[in-house]
This record gives C-alpha cells, sequence and structure tokens, in this order.
C-alpha cells in the first residue's frame, strides 16, 4: 500500500490526528480508555514492571498509561513518552507534571541511545503500522533496552470484536473481509500473531495473553460514549440494511442501548525478553 493509499485508508475510519492515523484524535482515545481502564490496568501490570526502572511509553498518545507507569517504577525509576503527534506529545507532557519526559518521535526512529531503558511499554500503536514498520519498531525497541530488559506490546484483536443483540457475525465478518487488503484493518487482525513477530524480531522467553474486555447492559456513559461511536464509524465504512441500527449513536434502538445490550473486544499483551 502506498503512503497515499495509506492516509486514505486511515481516513475512512475517522477520528483521525495530526498524523492522520485512525482513531488517535484525544477525545476518541481518552474515551476509550475509560471504558477499558480496568481491563488495561491489568494488562499493563502482565508486564512485572519493578520499582527503579527506566520505562519508555512508546506510541504513548497523550499520556493516559504514563501516571500508571510512573507509579510502577516508584521515585527511584524514570518513565519517559514518545508519540508521533506533537499534540498528544504536549498533552501527555502536561498531563504528568513533570514525573515523566515526553517528547514528539517516531517510534521506528527512536532518539534515544543503545541500552536506555530495562523496559518498552508500546499500547495501541503497532495497529498503525505495516508488517516491514512493525518489524522496525520492534528492532528500536530491542536497541534501546538494555539485555535481559523487556519489551511488552499491546493492542486490539479485531476477530474478537463483538456485539449484541444482532448478527453475531456482523463485525467479524466485516474485518475479514476489510482485511483482505492491506490497510488498517488488516494491521487489526494480525495482532493475534504479536507474539510470533516478537519472537521473529529476536526476542526470547516471549509470552503472551489475550483478554476479554466485555460491557453488559446497563452500560455507564463513559462505555456507551466510545463505542457506540466506534459503532456509528464502522456501520459508514460497512454499509447495508444491517448497519443501519448503529448509525445513531444515539438511537433508543442502537443494540448497546437495548436492555441486553453487550459489546466485546480483544486485547493481546505479548512480552519478550531482550538478549
Amino acid at each position: 500500500m502506498t503512503a497515499e493509499n495509506a492516509t486514505v485508508d486511515h481516513r475512512s475510519w475517522g477520528y483521525t490526528a495530526s498524523t492522520g492515523l485512525a482513531f488517535t484524535r484525544e477525545d476518541i482515545v481518552e474515551a476509550h480508555f475509560e471504558a477499558c481502564a480496568g481491563p488495561y490496568r491489568a494488562a499493563l501490570d502482565s508486564v512485572g514492571i519493578r520499582p527503579g526502572w527506566r520505562v519508555l511509553d512508546a506510541g504513548c498518545g497523550s499520556g493516559a498509561f504514563l501516571p500508571w507507569l510512573v507509579e510502577a517504577v516508584g521515585p527511584q525509576g524514570r518513565v519517559h513518552g514518545v508519540d508521533l503527534a506533537a499534540e498528544n506529545a504536549e498533552r501527555a507532557a502536561a498531563r504528568t507534571g513533570g514525573t515523566a519526559e515526553v517528547r514528539q518521535g517516531d517510534i521506528l526512529r527512536l532518539d534515544h541511545p543503545d541500552d536506555s531503558f530495562d523496559a518498552v511499554w508500546c499500547a495501541n500503536t503497532t495497529q498503525y503500522l505495516d508488517d516491514d514498520q512493525l518489524l522496525r519498531a520492534l528492532a528500536e525497541f530491542r536497541r534501546v533496552v538494555r539485555p535481559g530488559g523487556v519489551v511488552a506490546v499491546k493492542d486490539l484483536d479485531a476477530a474478537l470484536i463483538a456485539v449484541r443483540p444482532g448478527d453475531p457475525y456482523l463485525f467479524p465478518d466485516f474485518f475479514r473481509d476489510a482485511g483482505r487488503q492491506p490497510g488498517y484493518a488488516r494491521q487489526l487482525l494480525r495482532t493475534a500473531e504479536l507474539d510470533r513477530w516478537l519472537e521473529r524480531a529476536g526476542l526470547t522467553d516471549v509470552r503472551r495473553q489475550t483478554l476479554l474486555i466485555e460491557h453488559s447492559a446497563p452500560m455507564p456513559p463513559a462505555v456507551l460514549d466510545f463505542y457506540t461511536r466506534a459503532c456509528e464509524r464502522i456501520a459508514r465504512m460497512a454499509g447495508g440494511e444491517e448497519w443501519e441500527v448503529f448509525l445513531d449513536p444515539e438511537g433508543s434502538g442502537h443494540p448497546l442501548r437495548d436492555p441486553h445490550g453487550y459489546v466485546r473486544e480483544g486485547n493481546t499483551v505479548a512480552v519478550g525478553v531482550v538478549r
């Protein structure tokens, strides 16, 4: 896929930040984080980051994970963040109040010396990388992490998305069909094999865990805010009569506002050790 086609692909999904990448605008990112905060914290805790460590949040967005990382490393540790979108890096820096060092930058070309960190945490970011870029990013993570340190990658597995009531195959079939071509959908489906990508990049002792994030009616406002908007964007891309119930996020007939409403997503965490 050319750079121009990739830009068109991402814009079609909506909620782009200055980078042109889909679902990276602050309002949608923050809504997703608030809706999934509990499982997201569990995903981070599973990595085993220790007090005193130096940790890089690669692709930190507006910095939602940074306070948890600062807490994990304690006063003797140090947390850094980097994000491609300048406005996100600025917000992340303000969010931490100086407890983390945040800069704008590209995870494919990290501006950090070799062996600078004990761990790299990369959440909800590899979905924006094609296969070659993913290997380049993992190579950069390996480079900046000391031998014996860890690289941890978390991302959404679109194959596990489900919404009820309704056709149980509606969302999986959409992603499967969209993923036949290179682009964002295919990269969201690649998450199920993150452990293999870490092994391919030369990391050892790789482990993986997939967490289901489930919400059932009655859903809190933060959950409805994110998932009804996300469903609306996908429905507009998919088209067809079966998607019409998702077009109005506020509509009383929306499946997530049904007394039996249910939404599920899956997140995979893959962790490897640097040799």
